[in-house]
């Protein structure tokens, strides 16, 4: 049995973000287990530019900017592990995991970080009529079979989904030859970043249906074409409005899923709106010690918040190893400011964290939070039990562009027996 202060589960941006913040933080003891060859996750196959702009004020790849996070990771000696495969984490946060050189490891930790990062929605979740021909990708496999491993998946594409991924495989496909026909959403609205949507649809003709779906493939043993159809508000095809595509490759950007499955093994509760774990102030979900940060915890759109909410992740859990139960006694019974619920009103789908702990609690907290619809002039009210204390103006808000307000424990002070915080929104 190996002893740890600090198991940090997933080597992608989240977790190398939090091991280095763990160390900053004064733990000796940290270590990473990544199942795949390389540290970095995602962001290898993610070879277009676009990061580090709020992390390192500078425009990186990928790559480059998860080499910059391996760089910092080694220069803290953070400890890790590669193609290792963590098959269960107990609720006494002991660790059992798999690789061929040293065969079933067990580790005790004293925290726990869970940054698995998500993955991606499958056909099979669509219920998309058709044969099971070849050509049909998600947009991330295709996506490494571009960028990894030279591939180029078709020639005559059509893209289901206006996810982020599926919009820049859309640019993609495009510049390595491929013709892609049309990008078609379900929702109303885009799914991805309002810069994407710019910089790769628009900017190369690429046009974007809305509110449509595809209805049929067509094809055996390869794709040869899609039917596509208007839908209702309810989602549902509207007959007599289908259009049909010849192509031979279908990307499917139909959303990102967090990956949570030894989270729920181990009884850490999840928000199921977001299918991640409902957490703290501090991270911390409802298992003590456990706590969770990027992708895992709910799906972001730049990567620089994933390292900014990590660094949070890794400096909380080393702060409960140090208190280690003495500063954190259960309040006595009766006694006020327990837990308090963050609460969704009008508008809002989920937040981030899901209730706080004002003595846990630092001078500010950063809420994140989407919204369920495309919202102009609209307002962001925050409401501390029925008062109003935050009314704030917003020109633009869509559910593809996270939001996010501070609350400030100076505010929480000031109403000492309050029960919830509800967040909603409002129309100008």
């Amino acid at each position: 049995m190996e002893n740890y202060e600090i198991v940090v589960i997933g080597g992608g941006p989240a977790g190398l973000a939090a091991a280095i913040s763990a160390k900053k933080s004064g733990m000796r003891k940290v270590l990473i287990l990544e199942r795949d060859r390389e540290l970095g996750g995602i962001l290898n196959q993610c070879i277009h530019n676009g990061f580090g702009l709020h992390t390192f004020k500078e425009e990186l790849t990928g790559p480059e900017y998860a080499e910059r996070f391996i760089r910092m990771a080694q220069e803290a000696e953070v400890e890790y592990r590669l193609n290792t495969m963590v098959m269960d984490i107990s609720g006494d946060k002991k660790i059992t995991a798999l690789n061929k050189e040293e065969g079933l490891l067990e580790i005790q930790a004293d925290a726990v970080i869970l940054a698995m990062g998500c993955r991606e929605r499958s056909r099979g979740a669509l219920n998309i009529p058709g044969y099971r021909p070849a050509g049909i990708f998600s947009a991330g496999t295709a996506q490494r079979l571009v960028n990894m491993e030279g591939y180029l998946p078709g020639r005559e594409v059509v893209i289901l989904g206006s996810g982020d991924i599926g919009l820049i495989m859309a640019r993609r496909m495009t510049l390595e030859g491929a013709n892609v026909k049309v990008v078609a959403e379900l929702m109303p609205y885009s799914g991805g970043l309002k810069r994407n949507i710019v910089q790769c649809l628009d900017d190369f003709g690429i046009p974007l249906k809305l509110s449509h779906t595809v209805v049929d493939i067509k094809g055996k043993e390869r794709v040869e074409g899609v039917t596509l159809a208007q839908v209702d508000e309810k989602g549902k095809p509207i007959p007599g409005t289908e259009e049909e595509y010849s192509c031979d490759t279908l990307l499917l950007s139909v959303g990102l899923i967090p990956e949570n499955e030894l989270s729920k093994e181990m009884g850490v509760e999840l928000n199921p709106v977001t299918s991640g774990p409902q957490v703290s102030e501090s991270l911390e979900t409802s298992v003590d010690g456990v706590f969770a940060c990027g992708n895992v915890l709910h799906v972001h759109d730049l990567v620089d918040f994933v390292s900014e909410e990590a660094e949070a992740a890794g400096r909380h859990a080393a702060e409960y190893i140090k208190a280690k139960r003495e500063d954190r006694r259960e309040p006595e019974a009766g006694s006020a400011q327990e837990q308090i619920p963050l609460e969704t009103g009008e508008g809002v789908r989920y937040t981030v964290p899901s209730f706080v702990r004002p003595e846990h609690m630092e001078d500010s907290l950063k809420v994140r939070f989407r919204v369920g619809k495309v919202y102009r002039n609209c307002y962001v009210n925050v409401r501390f039990d029925e008062e109003q204390v935050i009314h704030k103006k917003r020109l633009y808000a869509a559910p593809g562009e996270m939001e996010e307000l501070t609350l400030k424990k100076e505010q929480l002070a000031e109403f000492p027996q309050l029960k919830k915080i509800t967040i909603s929104m409002e129309e100008a």
